[in-house]
């Protein structure tokens, strides 16, 4: 795509477009993450048992990375990227809403897995728009962003367990605050301006044929990478059988909160790294670093080491995220940075459900230490195909 005018960057360096998706996130992520760690034990109180909440995580990332493709691709067929955005942010705002409200499990389940609608709707339009909006510090941009986001993980996980054990609150009534926090988010949409861009027939080509063979190979190499990614719940799952009494769901969750504050911490200056030293160099630190959380799980044991297994789960996810997401605006060129973000988040969205079935199935039928040697061999294989990826970039460039 041909850029009509250049977007006036402010806010210490960051495009005001970024810095207002940044709150739309910030805002989306605190709703999300006072529903996430509850959602399970809600479904379980209106009488559905563990198949049910398996079920419920199987649909949600299939429906959100389904969606990617194809709300990319219209997004730059038509080079109207705005509308695919606040399209997906009032889907799980209604959702969520609704959720709120149901009665019985079944609509619980069909609920929530319709809200993941929202995100596979506006993940890779909102992306385009951050890469267009900050054509020079992709990385810089994707960083601030992520940070924002995260920081509204980390609030919603401290909120939820404020208005838990210190308020008594009941599951409903955290919901309904949730889904509120959801319809304010639609404001700061407002603010964001649509990047002045004219839309490219070419567009109207499939993604995949017209995508570069570089972006291609990376495509498969983050597909790779996000099977042996699995949930973070396997950490926190691990982390609880080595305490007992109320530690066991204490600690676990404080760990959590303390990954979700390394992982905002760093994921802008890894993302300026990025921009400095190369993408690719950064993405492959954060595979070995998943690679080396993955073999830490196998041995450590002490609330000490946990912590800091945490902190580097914390930093793989702040190196890979931002970095994975600006490395494909790079290799994508100038037409095709909508459909190739959804190509991407399509590839990795739908690794997640055979990822945390292949974990815990290792886990059942095997041995927890299995899982996460299956992880940390993953993260290893694809920081080594990385290393032969930047070689062939170099070549053909």
């Amino acid at each position: 795509m041909r850029k009509k005018e250049s977007m006036k960057q402010k806010f210490f360096g960051i495009s005001p477009n970024v810095v207002w998706l940044g709150v739309v996130s910030f805002l989306n992520d605190v709703s999300s993450e006072m529903i996430m760690p509850i959602l399970p034990m809600f479904i379980e109180s209106l009488g559905g048992g563990k198949l049910a909440v398996g079920v419920l995580g199987g649909i949600r990332d299939s429906l959100s990375s389904l969606l990617n493709v194809v709300s990319g691709y219209m997004a730059g067929r038509t080079g109207k990227k705005k509308i695919f955005v606040f399209l997906g942010y009032c889907t799980s705002a209604v959702f969520k809403v609704l959720l709120a409200i149901s009665s019985t499990f079944r609509q619980a389940v069909v609920v929530s897995s319709l809200e993941r609608l929202g995100k596979g709707m506006r993940n890779a339009p909102r992306d385009a728009i951050i890469a267009e909006s900050m054509p020079q510090e992709r990385g810089k941009g994707f960083g601030f962003h992520r940070a924002l986001d995260t920081m509204g993980a980390i609030l919603g996980s401290l909120f939820v367990l404020i208005l838990l054990w210190f308020f008594n609150f009941g599951f409903k009534a955290v919901l309904i605050i949730a889904a509120s926090l959801s319809l304010v988010c639609l404001i700061p949409l407002a603010f964001v301006k649509e990047p002045k861009l004219v839309p490219e027939k070419k567009e109207a080509v499939s993604a995949s044929v017209v995508l570069p063979a570089g972006l291609k190979i990376f495509i498969v190499i983050a597909a790779a990478f996000a099977l042996g990614n699995f949930s973070y719940m396997f950490f926190v799952l691990r982390s609880s059988e080595f305490f007992a009494d109320k530690w066991a769901k204490v600690l676990p969750v404080l760990l959590y909160v303390f990954f979700n504050i390394f992982s905002a911490a760093f994921v802008m200056p890894l993302g300026v790294l990025g921009d400095r030293i190369g993408k690719q160099k950064v993405i492959i630190l954060g595979y070995l670093m998943f690679a080396a959380t993955c073999f830490g799980f196998i041995f450590i044991r002490s609330a000490a080491g946990l912590a800091a297994l945490f902190a580097f789960y914390g930093i793989s996810v702040a190196s890979v995220d931002s970095n994975q997401r600006a490395y494909v605006s790079d290799l994508s060129g100038g037409q095709k940075k909508a459909a190739a973000l959804g190509v991407y988040h399509t590839a990795v969205g739908v690794m997640a459900l055979p990822a945390g079935l292949l974990g815990g199935l290792l886990w059942k039928y095997i041995s927890a230490e299995t899982t996460f040697i299956y992880g940390g061999s993953i993260g290893l294989i694809c920081a080594i195909a990385m290393i032969s990826l930047g070689r062939y970039v170099e070549k053909i460039k």
